[in-house]
Order: C-alpha cells, then sequence, then structure tokens
C-alpha cells in the first residue's frame, strides 16, 4: 500500500537520517544556486595571489589555489555541475531503469527473458570503463557524462522496478481490471507504476550519491568537462602541492563527501519512512 505524502513528510520529519541529509541536499542546493550571485565571476579566473592558506585573507576564506584562484568561488561553481550531472544522470537511469522494469514485470514471457538477458549484459561490464569509454567517444561535456552515467546506471532500476511490478500483478484488483478488458497502458499507469515507485524513490537518492562520486573520478582522471569547474578536477589538481598546501585537495574532497553521505542519509531516511515496521525490526 503506498504511503501517503503528508505521512511521508511526518515520517521524513521525524527521521534523524533523513533531517540530516535535507540539511545538507539543502546546503548543496544552496551553493549551486548560490554561486553566480555570490562569485559573479568566472571561477577559472586569476583573482588573487597563489597559495593563499584559508582565514590568512577576509577575500579568500577557503584560500586560494597555485595559480591563484579563489577556492570558495571554485568550490561552489563545482556543486552545479556534480548537482547537475547526479541530477540529470539519475533522472536518465529512472526513466529507462522503470520502462524496462515494468514491461518486464508486467508482462513477463518471452519479452521479460530477452530484455533481462540484454539488462545482464550491462550488469556484467565494468562500469566505470565503460563510463570511460562512452565519455572517451562522446568526448568530455556535462551533456556526456551525464549520458554515459545514465547508460551505466539504469540496470538496477530496471531490476528493482521489475520484482515489484511482478508483485503488483498479482494483486486482486490488478486482475479484475484485466478480467474487466481494461487496457494494459491504463492498468500499467493507474495500478502497476504506483505500487512500484516507492522503492525507486530510495534507490534514485542513492544513485545520485553514486553518479557524483562517479562524476568525481572522471574529473579526476581529466575526462571531465573542461569548461566548468569540477570538485574531482580540483581534487586531481591538488595533488601536485599536496605535501605544502593539502587543503588544495581536502576542500572539494570534503565537498564531494558530504555531498555523497547527504543523498546517501536521505535515501536511508526515505527507506525508513516508507518501510517504518520493517525498520523497527
Amino acid at each position: 500500500m503506498t504511503v501517503r505524502a503528508h505521512e511521508l513528510g511526518r515520517r521524513l520529519v521525524r527521521s534523524p537520517a533523513a533531517l540530516a541529509g535535507l540539511l545538507l541536499v539543502g546546503a548543496a542546493l544552496a551553493a549551486a544556486l548560490l554561486a553566480g550571485w555570490l562569485y559573479p565571476g568566472d571561477p577559472r579566473d586569476m583573482v588573487g595571489a597563489a597559495t593563499i592558506w584559508p582565514g590568512t585573507d577576509a577575500r579568500f576564506p577557503l584560500g586560494t589555489d597555485m595559480l591563484g584562484r579563489d577556492m570558495a568561488s571554485a568550490i561552489l561553481h563545482g556543486a552545479r555541475q556534480s548537482l547537475a550531472i547526479g541530477l540529470a544522470a539519475t533522472l536518465l537511469a529512472v526513466a529507462v531503469g522503470v520502462l524496462v522494469g515494468v514491461v518486464c514485470g508486467y508482462f513477463g514471457g518471452a519479452l521479460d527473458d530477452a530484455l533481462m538477458r540484454f539488462t545482464e549484459i550491462f550488469l556484467t561490464m565494468p562500469t566505470l570503463l565503460f563510463t570511460i569509454a562512452l565519455v572517451i567517444i562522446l568526448g568530455p561535456s556535462q551533456s556526456s557524462i551525464a549520458l554515459a552515467l545514465g547508460l551505466t546506471s539504469w540496470p538496477q532500476i530496471a531490476r528493482l522496478v521489475r520484482a515489484e511490478a511482478m508483485r503488483a500483478r498479482q494483486y486482486d484488483y490488478v486482475s479484475a481490471a484485466v478480467t474487466m478488458g481494461m487496457g494494459h497502458g491504463r492498468i500499467i499507469l493507474g495500478h502497476i507504476l504506483p505500487n512500484s515507485l516507492s522503492p525507486v524513490m530510495v534507490a534514485a537518492s542513492e544513485l545520485i550519491a553514486h553518479v557524483i562520486l562517479a562524476e568525481a573520478a572522471l574529473s579526476f582522471l581529466g575526462l571531465g568537462d573542461n569548461e566548468s569547474m569540477s570538485w574531482g578536477a580540483m581534487v586531481g589538481a591538488g595533488r601536485q602541492v599536496l605535501r605544502t598546501a593539502w587543503y588544495m585537495t581536502a576542500e572539494p574532497g570534503l565537498a564531494i563527501c558530504l555531498t555523497v553521505i547527504a543523498f546517501t542519509l536521505l535515501g536511508n531516511g526515505i527507506n525508513d519512512a516508507l518501510n517504518p515496521k520493517g525498520h523497527a525490526r
């Protein structure tokens, strides 16, 4: 049975994990939205002396890098790329995964077997290597990175939705709708999907965390969008001065860590809110 929106909201507010996740996600979103207002210039511009340590100059509260670029500006603008790619890739993965999963779980038979074999091909591929190959072929950009990460992340969603759709297919009211001659599209949209999407909310939140981490890894390897500031690229650049200016690596690394933790906590909180009895056990 689906949880009503207001009841889900009350459960989320009572969940410490969900509250912590929401606060951290809100902070990340605020950083991304306010970056252009707080730091309207190009974050790649050299605006000060090189290697100013955090706290030593009020103009640069988080210091500057080896080229004299403002670390605070770079981190706030980097939030834009991480969240934009994370959300875009997750939306693509959820759309493809839900479509494949619902079709497999509802219709079953030979179509289910064929699509599941196709899904297993993606599951057996090394995800990071496949993503790197796609980014190299398409060229490094925000859209190509989001596309590559989305295309390598949908199989998990598909298998989850398939299991939920197979379970929902056995409900009496679904069988009654089939007996009454209701069309497959109406049954899927009216009965199967609403009863299959609750666990997808949890999976999507955790998938955003995975995608953000994967995007940082790609940028760290030099496969990120060179036209945008990226936390992963900042960590990679900071390796050169790790012994003398470790904050250049620590600050973007902490931003990645907190954002990943935020979406993970939010996913756990949603799971607790959707399954309170199971959590109590």
